[in-house]
């Protein structure tokens, strides 16, 4: 537990000791920032969740698909369909989520402030972990039993999110309510904080340039419920994060999350690809 914590403070010393700048999108997996999409474009996105537990024991990936869709300036909606696949436990598709991202604000503020709302048919195998919340661990039992057992969730974020000096700050605040079974509300937090390496556009075509790498740090985690704070059950990572704009349309990213609490699992290695399609629309 020691060793782990030393660890996570070493990598938050070392990535907040980086200075330089750019326009390059943050790489956050969990935490969300003020940038939709723009109207009329389509993403879709890969990307996996890797979590080896403490006990070495139960190692999973979990994959999903992201199709994220400009519907005006100030809209955008998002389709998530994911799985899991797990060494000897089995494997599943574990439901689907529908995400929408309200900015009312429209030009730059000091704090950007958006409004998340999610609803969510998955079931207990579920693995991506794209937000974390109240407390206790991941269930391990066998997938064949928990994909049996289903859950309606409608899940709200108060996106918080600020631009200085090239550096994005971002602050998430997460309360979900289970309607499948009676748990309360559910509590949990992200935060970000991501900056690109480079500010100089090439007027030439360049893969490895600075200005397409952006690297951060995110810390996220559950904080207990309306039914108990449950401190000692609680998860939270912390992850460093880099990305790396290929071309106009493409980019990966990619991050592993340190657990730092006993309920943790050890690492979440996380991975993405994603690609930008515009959809031209009647005028």
């Amino acid at each position: 537990m020691a060793t782990r914590a030393h660890l996570a403070v070493s990598v938050a010393l070392t990535f907040c000791s980086i200075t330089s700048a750019s326009a390059q999108e943050p790489a956050y997996f969990v935490t969300y920032d003020h940038y939709l999409e723009e109207r009329g474009n389509l993403e879709i996105a890969v990307a996996t969740t890797t979590g080896l537990p403490t006990s070495g024991r139960h190692a999973y990936t979990a994959p999903w698909l992201e199709l994220e869709y400009g519907l005006t300036g100030w809209w955008t909606a998002e389709l998530y369909l994911e799985g899991v696949t797990t060494r000897g436990d089995g494997n599943a598709f574990t439901g689907w989520r529908f995400e929408n991202r309200f900015r009312p604000l429209k030009t730059e503020h000091p704090v950007n402030p958006v409004i998340y709302v999610e609803y969510e048919a998955v079931n207990e195998a579920s693995r991506i972990q794209k937000e974390i919340v109240g407390a206790g661990g991941v269930e391990f039992e066998p997938i064949d039993e928990l994909k049996d057992e289903h859950e309606r969730e409608l899940e709200a974020k108060l996106i918080l999110s600020s631009v200085a000096r090239g550096w994005n700050v971002s602050e998430n605040f997460i309360v979900e309510k289970n309607f499948s079974a009676d748990e309360g509300l559910e509590f949990g937090y992200a935060v970000g904080v991501s900056r690109p390496l480079g500010t100089l556009a090439r007027g030439r075509s360049c893969l490895v340039c600075p200005e397409n790498f952006a690297i951060g740090l995110e810390m996220y985690g559950g904080l207990g419920s309306t039914e108990g704070f449950a401190g000692t059950d609680q998860r939270h990572y912390l992850a460093p994060v880099v990305g790396w704009t290929l071309s106009g349309r493409t980019s990966v990213k990619a991050s592993v999350g340190l657990g730092l609490t006993d309920t943790s699992d050890r690492y979440l290695l996380r991975f993405g690809v994603a690609y930008e399609l515009p959809i031209r629309t009647r005028q």
